[in-house]
Formats: C-alpha cells, structure tokens, sequence
C-alpha cells in the first residue's frame, strides 16, 4: 500500500508535525506544518493578518488531499516560497505524484505558491472565469506582492488554470472522487468549492470565513445566495474555510457569517436612505458584530467601501 495510506487511521484532527529536509539541488524552505483534519486530507491554516499590517505570504488555508493515484492540492499560498513549503509537506508523507492544483478564487493568498508545483505538471484547476481575472488583476498582484514581500515574493508568478470549471466536475484521484463546484459571483467571482465525498470534508475557499471578518470582493447578495446554497448540502462532515480552523459545524459557521452579511447589507442600505456619507456608513454598519470577528476594523470598513457605491444604485 502507498505511504499515505498509514494515516488513514488517524483520528480526526491528528497533527502532524513537519520539518524541512534540504535538497542538494535547491535549499527549500522548512515544509509548512500541517493537520490531517480527515483520512488522507491534510491542511495548514493561515495566521489572522491584514494585508497592511504583517502580511507574510501565509494567511489562507491551503492543503491536500491523497488518493490512491496521486494528490490534489487546494490553494498554494501567497509566494512561490509558501507553495515550495507545502510541496516539501506533501513530499514528508507521500511520494506520489502531484495530479492536480486547485485554486478555489483569484485572491494573491490564494494563488502565488502555484509557481512552486510547475514542476510537478500537474493539471492547473480554477473557475471558468478565472484566467480572465487573473490577466486583469495579474500586473497589480504582481507588484503588491512585491512590495509587500519584497525577496519572499521571488519567482512568484501568476499561473492560470489549464482546466476550467463552469459548473461542475468530479476528479478522480484513485479510490476517492472529488466534486468540484464553480459559483456565480459572490465573495469574488471566481469562486469554487471541493467536495472529497470519501470523508465528506468540505473545502469551501473564501466562500466561508471563519473567525477572521468576511472579506468581500464580489457581490455581497450573491455570496448570500451562495451561504443558502452551501446550507442546502448534506452528508458534510468537515468544513475546510478560507481562513480560521475547520469545523464540524458547517451550518453554525454558515450562519455567523450570514447574520454579519445580512447586518451589513441592512445597515449600508439604511444609512443611505438616511443620506448619511459612506464615512459614516464605515463608522456605523454592522458594528455590533465587532466582537464576532478578528481584522473587524479593517475589514468592514473595506466591505462597506465596497457595497455602498453600488447599494446607491439599488
């Protein structure tokens, strides 16, 4: 039986603790640490920080998933040095070959570690509306991560998807398929969600915040429209977020974040038809749900930026 197969037994939410083995042709990076958060499913969460204070490449969930023929990786990090970090976790549990990488939306700390996997030529995944947000957005995330980054972010480099998803697709990676599922605009528009159906582990991209404050870059009644649609789905047995820990508990976290969209659209709606100014909105809107969230400050104040301008418009 393949290596991988051994934590098969595992207890849900088994850690496991990875370090880095240099390699004589390339000094990789430490290997990223990782939980087995199901069979065959391994995750690494991103630390809780905004772009503008202490970003390091490394704020959104990324992970695998083995099957018997190979792994399917979901999101690589914000640089080609956090993607190399996770390659070098994949290559501690398990020799096989690298079938597929995911992207779950077009966001930078999303996308930028996909450099490290060329290698490996995998199939490159992503919503059917992806590789045309990334030739848009692709020169600015190009120079953010940059600056932000500075040496950390080199050979980082946009790489669009080889394979789309405009609806639905199914992967097989050997003994477990995966539904892959592509979303109307919501938290951005090229949102996408994987389904391993073995373990019924959910890995919802940033359609789910959980802990962090929900960012939003879409639509915010379409992401809505997506929360009621993920609500719907049964025989999940573990979410994987965006950002913060995944949980069992899909429907609660699905609701937290409903209340706060739900607060916002209703309270930037009100504060228009009161003629207040968008600052003010900034000051007021869904501010009794400072306490729910980690980057509140931050992030709301960007959301309401976001949906005012267009809420104008209703």
């Amino acid at each position: 039986m393949v290596r991988q197969l051994i934590h098969c037994i595992a207890p849900l939410f088994y850690a496991v603790s990875l370090l880095g083995i240099p390699s004589c042709a390339h000094s990789q990076p430490s290997a990223l640490s990782v939980q087995q958060v199901a069979p065959g499913v391994y995750m690494h969460q991103g630390a809780h920080l905004d772009l503008d204070d202490g970003y390091q490449g490394d704020i959104s969930n990324i992970g695998f998933i083995i099957g018997a023929k190979g792994v399917a990786v979901i999101d690589t990090g914000g640089s080609r040095q956090v993607g190399e970090a996770l390659l070098s976790a994949i290559r501690e549990i398990t020799d096989l070959p690298v079938l597929y990488v995911i992207n779950t939306h077009i966001h930078p700390d999303h996308i930028f570690g996909n450099a490290a996997f060329k290698q490996e030529h995998p199939v490159f995944i992503g919503h059917a509306k992806l590789p045309n947000a990334m030739a848009l957005r692709g020169e600015a995330y190009l120079r953010q991560g940059q600056k932000l980054l500075g040496i950390q972010f080199s050979e980082s480099e946009i790489i669009p998807p080889t394979q789309l998803v405009a609806s639905f697709q199914e992967l097989d990676i050997g003994g477990r398929k995966l539904l892959l599922t592509a979303y109307p605009n919501a938290h951005t528009n090229t949102d996408l969600t994987v389904l391993d159906e073995t373990t019924g582990t959910l890995w919802t991209g940033d359609l789910l915040f959980i802990e962090r404050a929900p960012s939003i870059d879409g639509d915010i009644k379409g992401w809505l429209s997506a929360i009621e649609d993920l609500q719907k789905l049964t025989g999940i047995q573990l979410a994987v977020p965006g950002h913060g820990p995944a949980t069992q508990d899909l429907q609660g976290a699905l609701s937290n974040q409903a209340r706060y969209l739900n607060l916002l659209l209703h309270d930037v709606r009100k504060a228009i038809k009161q003629g207040h100014s968008m600052q003010q909105a900034m000051e007021s809107a869904a501010a009794s749900e400072s306490g729910h969230w980690q980057l509140f400050h931050e992030v709301n104040r960007r959301n309401v930026n976001l949906i005012y301008p267009v809420l104008e418009w209703e």
